[in-house]
């Protein structure tokens, strides 16, 4: 077994806590690591660095590839920059990939066979992170979705679904209204849909499916969509199996990518020996079937099976009459350890001898599309042209409550830009 670098996060709040004993669990099962820790967060911003980051962390980051990430706190205001959205974008890490997976009967769900996939794109959407101030009274934010984007989000989800043997993915968008930028996301799903005949295929209307999976989660397999609809649709769907806590997340990319859990860094909770260690845990567990280390990963998680299934809880998902013994999180930690080579006798175990990181082909350019001009590319031409309004775009016709054309004058690129 090769035995791989990784870059390790700390984190915030809780952060330590519950990734001390994340690799408390994961040594004590085998796995084949080197770390190179490195300070990101709170500390780092407080220091004046905006980005939460120092270039150097950066430069191990890159060196290592694989990034395992305790959750950290972005100080409100100020102009801090969110560490996970330039973390993404930095390392091209295009694929959030989120299972979810019900844990019936020993944490308490209202969707007892639950088991769906949530694959999220990762950099573009409304998270581009593109926003100015186009009057004294409006802001806007840009939505930018591209092709490529499209594609290897898409395929990522069709590949998974194909090595994980899941039956079906599921698109959600909303292109019955934004026809453009959903329509394309929509659009390159049916493309390549084509090309996994065996796999069952399906697209949902953002607010219904949204709906749908909320009451009916079980109708749904692997869901793929767009970055907004992805982040709010996953922490909806991790707490409808029982709790945000127990989730794990992949950030996958061509070259590197970061593993974490999906919760916040709880700072009230800091130092108390109480949070839940099993989202980061998670996070681990895809983090080592990533690396080949399959045989641990597998390892890991039937033994965090067995435990839940011993009733041996910590107080976020403690119940009386199914948990047995409320633990803190060293605790819970070593008695995961204590059932490392046990399988749950209720719970289904796992068995990830195909799991392995996804190559996908890279992708390659479509010839140039015809723009799509109609009105918004005409008034682009008035403006390059310098021309004087005509038609509707008249002084005498204006319409104050579109587009902000009450604006526009001729050669007046600053409101052009705005088109």
């Amino acid at each position: 077994m090769t035995t791989h670098r990784i870059t390790l996060l700390p984190g915030d709040g809780i952060g330590p806590e519950i990734m001390d004993a994340t690799l408390e669990i994961i040594l004590a099962a085998g796995a084949k690591i080197e770390i190179d820790e490195i300070e990101v967060g709170e500390k780092v911003y407080l220091a004046g660095n905006t980005s939460g980051i120092a270039a150097e962390s950066w430069d191990t980051i890159r060196r290592n590839k694989i990034f395992l990430k305790a959750p950290i706190t972005t100080p409100q205001g100020g102009g801090y920059k969110s560490l996970n959205v330039t973390t993404r974008k930095f390392l091209g890490l295009y694929s959030n990939v989120r299972p979810c997976r019900s844990l019936h009967p020993f944490v308490s769900t209202k969707h007892p066979v639950m088991d769906i996939v949530i694959v999220r794109e990762n950099e573009e959407d409304l998270y581009a992170g593109i926003e100015h101030q186009q009057t004294d009274e409006v802001v806007q934010c840009l939505k930018l979705i591209s092709r490529p984007g499209c594609e290897k989000i898409v395929r990522y989800a069709f590949e998974y679904a194909k090595q994980q043997n899941r039956k079906k993915v599921t698109c959600f968008t909303k292109d019955n209204i934004m026809k453009q930028t959903d329509g394309l996301f929509h659009q390159v799903f049916d493309e390549i849909a084509k090309e996994y005949p065996e796999i069952e295929n399906e697209h949902w209307i953002i607010d219904i499916g949204a709906a749908k999976m909320a009451d009916t989660p079980e109708a749904f397999d692997v869901i793929v969509m767009p970055n907004l609809y992805g982040d709010v649709l996953s922490d909806v769907a991790a707490q409808i199996t029982g709790s945000v806590g127990l989730a794990g997340s992949a950030n996958i990319g061509e070259e590197c990518s970061m593993f974490e859990a999906i919760h916040g860094s709880a700072p009230r909770r800091a130092g108390q020996n109480v949070a839940n260690p099993s989202g980061l845990l998670q996070g681990a567990i895809m983090m080592l079937n990533h690396i080949g280390q399959t045989e641990i990963a597998e390892k890991v998680q039937n033994a965090w099976l067995k435990t839940l299934e011993d009733g041996i809880h910590t107080y976020d998902i403690f119940k009386e009459g199914t948990s047995k013994q409320k633990v803190g999180t060293r605790e819970f930690a070593q008695a995961v350890i204590a059932n490392l080579g046990q399988k749950p006798s209720i719970l289904k175990p796992v068995s990830y001898s195909k799991d392995a990181a996804l190559v996908l082909p890279k992708y390659k350019r479509k010839p140039a599309a015809k723009k799509r001009t109609g009105r918004r590319g005409h008034l682009r031409a008035l403006a390059r042209n310098g021309s004087k309004r005509t038609g509707r775009e008249s002084k005498g016709n204006r319409n104050p409550g579109r587009h902000a054309l009450h604006d526009y004058e001729p050669g007046n690129q600053s409101v052009a830009g705005r088109f």
